[in-house]
């Protein structure tokens, strides 16, 4: 599925329904380059778990940052890792929690963690617009696309 955004509160409105959607378990994987508006998309995501998206900022230094509202999200960023230092393991405590996973930069990850998952990667169309493709992988990963399209 492909989106289009024109504006950073685009962005962060189609995250906004990914979130109120989300159940619990479900992981994000986000990809695109800096300034993609992952983070943004992010942000999206948590107001839509009920938790203030004023608190959502980049974790580059420190890879996970956890938040409570409707279910815990996990906002994990991979950026300042190389792929050969990122070890699964240490993710899966939040990848395969009863929470909601985002994770930025999600193709540093080197190996599949999981069936089911939700990538978005974010394309420049403009200064502001992007577009958004989503990718599901699994039933309820299908299912949840389908609430933000």
């Amino acid at each position: 599925m492909t989106l289009h955004s024109d504006s950073p509160e685009a962005t962060e409105r189609i995250g906004r329904r990914l979130g109120a959607a989300c159940v619990g378990g479900e992981l994000i994987g986000l990809v695109g380059e800096l300034g993609a508006g992952k983070t943004c998309f992010a942000r999206g995501i948590a107001a839509g778990l009920d938790i203030d998206p004023v608190t959502i900022t980049s974790p580059s230094f420190t890879l996970v940052a956890e938040h409570r509202g409707r279910l815990p999200l996990y906002h994990v960023d991979l950026y300042r890792l190389d792929t050969a230092s990122i070890d699964a393991l240490w993710l899966r405590e939040y990848l395969f929690g009863s929470g909601v996973a985002v994770v930025e930069w999600f193709d540093r990850l080197t190996v599949p963690v999981v069936d089911e998952r939700l990538v978005v990667s974010f394309g420049f169309t403009s200064e502001t617009g992007r577009v958004l493709s989503v990718t599901a992988v699994g039933p309820r990963h299908e299912t949840l696309a389908r609430s933000v399209g």
